[in-house]
C-alpha cells in the first residue's frame, strides 16, 4: 500500500474473509431478532397483567434500556465466560431489543378497536382464544414494519459483538487490518457490505409500512 491509496489487491484478499464474517453477522441478526420478537411479545402481554407481574417486568425493562448494549455484552461475557461468545451475543441482542419491540407490540395491541374486545366477551370467547384469534393477528400485522426496522438496527449493531470475540464481519476486518496494515481496505469494504445489505431492506420496510397503512 502506498500512502493513502486504496490497495485493490488487499481488497481482493480481505473480501472472502469479510463475506465469511458476514454470514456470522446475518446469523446473529436473524436469531437475535427472532428472540427479540418472541420475548418482546411476552413482555407486552405481561405488562398488561396484574401489578405484581407488570411492575417487576417494567423495572427490568428500564434497567436494560438505561444501560449501553456494549456494557451488557461485556458483562454477560464476563459472567458466562464458559458459554460460546456467539450464543452470548445473540441472547444479549435479543433481550436488549425485546425491551423495544415490546413497546411496538403494546402500541399494536392498543390499536385494536375496543369494540372487538367487547365482541369477544359477548361471544364468551376465552382470554386465550381472544388473544390468539382476534388481538394478536391484528397487532402483529400492524407492527411488522417496525419489527423490520429494529432488525435493520440490530444488523448495524452487530459490530459490537467483536468486543466479545465473535468473529463477525468487523472482527474479520480489524483482524485483517492489524495483520496486513490494510485497515482502509478492510473497513471500507465492510462498510459497503453493510450498506448494500441494509439499504434495500430499509426501502422494503418503507414500502411495507405504506402498504399496511392503507
Amino acid at each position: 500500500m502506498n500512502g493513502a491509496a486504496f490497495d485493490w489487491g488487499a481488497a481482493g484478499d480481505v473480501l472472502p474473509l469479510l463475506l465469511d464474517g458476514f454470514l456470522t453477522t446475518l446469523l446473529a441478526t436473524a436469531l437475535g431478532i427472532l428472540l427479540a420478537a418472541v420475548l418482546g411479545l411476552v413482555i407486552a402481554v405481561a405488562r398488561r397483567g396484574p401489578t405484581a407481574l407488570s411492575a417487576p417486568v417494567r423495572a427490568v425493562m428500564e434497567f436494560i434500556r438505561a444501560t449501553p448494549l456494549l456494557v451488557q455484552l461485556v458483562g454477560a461475557a464476563t459472567v458466562f465466560s464458559s458459554v460460546d461468545p456467539l450464543v452470548i451475543g445473540v441472547v444479549v441482542l435479543g433481550i436488549h431489543y425485546a425491551t423495544y419491540t415490546s413497546e411496538v407490540y403494546r402500541a399494536g395491541i392498543d390499536a385494536v378497536p375496543k369494540g372487538q374486545w367487547e365482541a369477544c366477551r359477548a361471544l364468551s370467547l376465552s382470554p386465550r382464544r381472544t388473544w390468539q384469534a382476534v388481538v394478536l393477528p391484528q397487532a402483529v400485522r400492524n407492527v411488522l414494519p417496525a419489527l423490520g426496522n429494529y432488525a435493520i438496527s440490530m444488523f448495524k449493531e452487530t459490530p459490537f459483538l467483536a468486543v466479545i470475540t465473535v468473529e463477525e464481519m468487523v472482527f474479520k476486518a480489524r483482524q485483517y487490518g492489524s495483520e496486513h496494515f490494510a485497515y482502509t481496505e478492510a473497513f471500507t469494504l465492510a462498510g459497503l457490505i453493510f450498506l448494500v445489505a441494509s439499504y434495500p431492506t430499509s426501502l422494503l420496510m418503507r414500502k411495507l409500512e405504506k402498504r399496511l397503512g392503507h
